[in-house]
This record gives C-alpha cells, sequence and structure tokens, in this order.
C-alpha cells in the first residue's frame, strides 16, 4: 500500500474515525487535503497537524456541510474523496436541521464538488451498519445481515431513530446522485466503532463504553429489543445493566477498509465492516477480566438477547482481517485512561 504522490481528500477530518483515516493515509505517503469545521479551533487540529508526515502532506481546509461549492477547492485535484463528515447525534432538538440537512444535502454538496473534478478516481462514503438491520426482518441466531439487507425509512422516521434516518438517507442520496453523474462510489457500513482515540473529546462510541463501565448512562445508549432500536438509561453507580446486542468493530480495522475500498480497483458497492456481534454483558466481562480492579456491573436486569451474525465476507475480499474483541476494549479502555477519562 504506497499513496507516495497521490492526492485525496477527507472530509470531517477531526472526529473519530477520520482523524485515524488521515493517520494512516499520511503514514502510507498519501498527501490528504482535509475539512474541518474550524480550523482554528486547537482542540480540534492539534491531533491531526502532530501527526507524522502532517507537516508536509495534510492541508486543512474550512468547510460547511450546507453551503454549496464549499467542497470545490478542497477535492480540487484529488483522486480519491472519504466522505466521513456527518453529525452523531443520538437525541436532537430538531431532527431536521441538526441531523437530516447535513447528512443529506452535505452528502450532496461534497458529490457535487466531486463531479467538477477531473482527476477523480473513486468516492469512499462513510454510512453505518445501522443502514441494513431494521428492515423488519427477525434478527434471530440464524440470520445472516449482508450488504443485501436495508433499513426502512418508514420504520426509523416512525420510530424517531434519527441517526438511522439520516444514514439512510445520506445513502440513498448518494447512490442515485453517483449513478446519474458517472461516480464511482463505494460504501462502508461500519458497526460500533471502538478502539483507541486520537481526538481529545470523547466521541460518542467511547463514551457509551465509558458510561458501560461506570454504571452511567446519561448518554443515551443503543438497544435492540424485539429488533427495533430503542434507548434505555441506568441510574448513576448501578450495578445491573440492560443487556443488549452491540455490533463492535475496531477503529484500526475501519480505516484500513476505507483505504482499501479507494485502493482496491474491484471493490464496488456497500460494505459491512463489524468484527464482533456480541452482547455488552460479554464485552463488560472481557473488560472485568482485563481490569479487575473495576468495579464493572456484573448483572443483567433481563435475558440474554438473540445473537445474529453479519456477513464478513466482502469485508475480507478487501483485506481486512478483524482485530480480536479483547484487544479493541482493552486499547479502548487504556485510550479513555491515558486521556483522563477514566481514573483507576
Amino acid at each position: 500500500m504506497s499513496g507516495a504522490g497521490k492526492v485525496v481528500c477527507v472530509t470531517g477530518a477531526s472526529g473519530y474515525i477520520a482523524s485515524y483515516l488521515v493517520k494512516l493515509l499520511l503514514h502510507h505517503g498519501y498527501t490528504v487535503k482535509a475539512s474541518v469545521r474550524d480550523p482554528s479551533d486547537p482542540r480540534k487540529i492539534e491531533h491531526l497537524v502532530s501527526l507524522d508526515g502532517a507537516k508536509e502532506r495534510l492541508h486543512l481546509y474550512k468547510a460547511d456541510l450546507l453551503e454549496e461549492g464549499s467542497f470545490d477547492s478542497i477535492v480540487d485535484g484529488c483522486e480519491g474523496v472519504f466522505h466521513t463528515a456527518s453529525p452523531v447525534l443520538l437525541s436532537p432538538t430538531d431532527p431536521k436541521t441538526e441531523l437530516l440537512d447535513p447528512a443529506v444535502k452535505g452528502t450532496i454538496n461534497v458529490l457535487r464538488s466531486c463531479t467538477k473534478v477531473s482527476s477523480l478516481k473513486r468516492v469512499v462514503l462513510t454510512s453505518s451498519i445501522t443502514t441494513t438491520v431494521f428492515s423488519g426482518k427477525p434478527l434471530t441466531p440464524d440470520v445472516l445481515v449482508d450488504e443485501t439487507w436495508v433499513s426502512d425509512p418508514v420504520f426509523c422516521e416512525q420510530s424517531k431513530l434519527w441517526y438511522v434516518l439520516s444514514k439512510i438517507l445520506a445513502e440513498e442520496a448518494a447512490s442515485k446522485f453517483a449513478k446519474e453523474n458517472g461516480i464511482d462510489l463505494v460504501t462502508l457500513n461500519p458497526g460500533f466503532v471502538i478502539g483507541p482515540m486520537l481526538q481529545p473529546t470523547l466521541n460518542v462510541t467511547a463514551e457509551i463504553i465509558m458510561n458501560q463501565i461506570n454504571g452511567i448512562s446519561q448518554q443515551l445508549i443503543f438497544q435492540d429489543i424485539e429488533n427495533n432500536l430503542i434507548f434505555s438509561s441506568l441510574a448513576a453507580g448501578s450495578q445491573t445493566f440492560a443487556d443488549s446486542v452491540y455490533r463492535f468493530v475496531d477503529i484500526r480495522d475501519v480505516v484500513l477498509a476505507h483505504i482499501q475500498a479507494f485502493e482496491v480497483p474491484s471493490a464496488s458497492g456497500r460494505y459491512c465492516v463489524v468484527g464482533h456481534v456480541v452482547p455488552i454483558s460479554e464485552a463488560l466481562l472481557i473488560i472485568g477480566q482485563l481490569y479487575p480492579t473495576l468495579n464493572i456491573p456484573k448483572k443483567s436486569v433481563d435475558e440474554k438477547p438473540a445473537v445474529y451474525q453479519i456477513s464478513k465476507e466482502k469485508a475480507k475480499a478487501l483485506g481486512i482481517n478483524f482485530t480480536s474483541l479483547e484487544v479493541s476494549l482493552r486499547d479502548t479502555v487504556e485510550s479513555l485512561r491515558e486521556k483522563g477519562f477514566l481514573k483507576f
């Protein structure tokens, strides 16, 4: 894998996935043109400009997802565009303004800029595994979810699953626009992303893991019950928890999948990128074994949920060998401790 002499764009570069993507791209010799909302905010860019190779090959730009033409200068001269920028909010006050418009209109604005670039070879879109699993089909132990599964936007809207809906609609809009405009588009659908963090602030998935460890859920927590995505909260310091299925994947596997999706000529369509589908009780058990001094909640308030499977076939065809859950959870906890979010 060599990106020497290649120029690519990463949108939303200060985010969790995008930051690691920038790091790996620089490591492999790429020149990266990266968009951030506020390049004057040190907390948004310090972890990026300090990366190896950043001084020579990282160029930061200010861009607004809702401003047409905002990405023209950023994608200009690029062979590849990695569109990761999209808000992650689990309880928006105004779903249309806070989630749906930035996700859908922002994606079209980025792709519209791409149509003006003769050097462009491929766009890689970061979506979510949630755009596959809420289709109304039963999620039982004999089920294998794959890239042909599509979540039901009507169900998600009725259930007020705004984040999931934003991802569904953005995927649909991107696919339609790409076909109409001759853009080679590959879509990645990662699960619940964990592992070490580069950015100094908590991302949603790391915060959920931290809150599960502490028995606290002031943030809303993803939970599957009867195949519906609902949310639950736990009292502070609780020693019980609602068991639920999590679709875990390591951040390093996700960013490698992004680069492979750009570099492998035969890559096409959607890719489920999920390493482990397990109840949260199993993840907490692993963390408790790794860190016996942590006071991990040990008792579930309900029965273990049915665990289905998500296909790894296409992801493995990209050369992805998924990191063990133990390593991912360990590195998540170590990163939380290193950055001062967990003290033990």
